[in-house]
């Protein structure tokens, strides 16, 4: 098994952010995005690294990049060690698989999650007031029910702390109506066109969430997209509404640091190994069964 990679120190580059999971280096127009291993739940960065995860967020962000290029343009440039500053080629061991060269964007301060299904703050919202951002729902709705139709529900890109859910007059005040409106319609074809894929593979996705800002004018998608880290994917054939699902995805750590006494501030606690082993385990096949790849 590959030793996790926790922190990526370029000697010659500037540091622009040490996020939850990515490492970024402004290259002045441009962004050295490096994907370590580190997890986060409940916005805390837990003490252990998962094995092969930041590979897997990268190159599955890249297969989805590629996969819905025809809806909207993304930041990549390049994820070819060659095409990177000279200072990082000397860290090709590190960065072979994880690291990407894209375009510097101007980032627009919402998080743009579509949902499916209903789980996650989705359920707590509907179970208090029977709707989503403002979004009113049918009656009577389990958890992991199917929505009768994908729902745009914006949320609050916090640097601290959770995100907060919003309704979508609040996202056009706080960013503009045409662009909301461009941004919703966006978000719903690439989920509808990726969930379409992805159940043809046997795969659910029952929410995701997306990220936009604008290069030169236009809009495009940055970040990272359809992950196992911004996603939940449940398999087809053991989908059963109204209780929790099988989950190849973040959704595994959360369920089980719910077990255990921890108020959800730092410091976090240590992962048992088998529950980091089986997270890894999880990454990687929703990966092969996505992309037919292997890592």
């Amino acid at each position: 098994m590959k030793t996790p990679v926790v922190n990526v120190e370029i000697e010659g580059l500037r540091l622009f952010k040490r996020g939850k999971v990515r490492d970024i280096y402004d290259l002045e127009d441009k962004l050295l995005i490096i994907s370590t291993d580190r997890i986060s739940c409940f916005d805390v960065v837990l003490p252990d690294p998962i094995p092969y995860k930041g590979i897997i967020l990268n190159q599955i962000s890249l297969f989805w990049f590629d996969f819905v290029k025809d809806i909207c343009e993304n930041h990549i440039i390049s994820s070819s060690i060659q095409d990177f500053p000279v200072e990082a080629r000397k860290y090709g061991d590190i960065l072979e698989g994880r690291s990407v060269l894209v375009k510097k964007a101007k980032i627009i301060p919402i998080e743009c999650v579509v949902r499916g299904y209903l789980a996650g703050s989705g359920w707590k919202e509907y179970q208090k007031s029977g709707s989503i951002c403002g979004i009113k729902l049918p009656e009577g709705l389990k958890y992991a029910d199917k929505l009768p139709e994908p729902i745009f529900t914006p949320a609050t890109k916090e640097t601290e702390g959770h995100d907060i859910n919003i309704t979508f007059e609040e996202m056009k005040r706080r960013v503009g109506k045409e662009v909301s409106e461009k941004i919703r319609e966006k978000s719903i074809e690439i989920y509808k066109k990726a969930s379409e894929y992805a159940e043809k593979k046997g795969i659910i996705i029952s929410d995701t969430k997306f990220e936009f800002g604008f290069v030169d004018g236009k809009l495009i998608l940055i970040d990272e997209i359809l992950t196992p880290d911004s996603s939940r994917f449940w398999f087809v054939e053991k989908y059963s509404p109204g209780k929790p699902q099988f989950s190849m995805d973040k959704q595994f750590v959360r369920d089980y640091l719910e077990t255990i006494n921890w108020n959800k501030t730092p410091p976090a606690p240590n992962l048992p190994q088998n529950i980091i082993e089986e997270t890894s385990k999880r990454y990687r096949e929703i990966y092969k069964i996505l992309t037919g790849r292997e890592i």
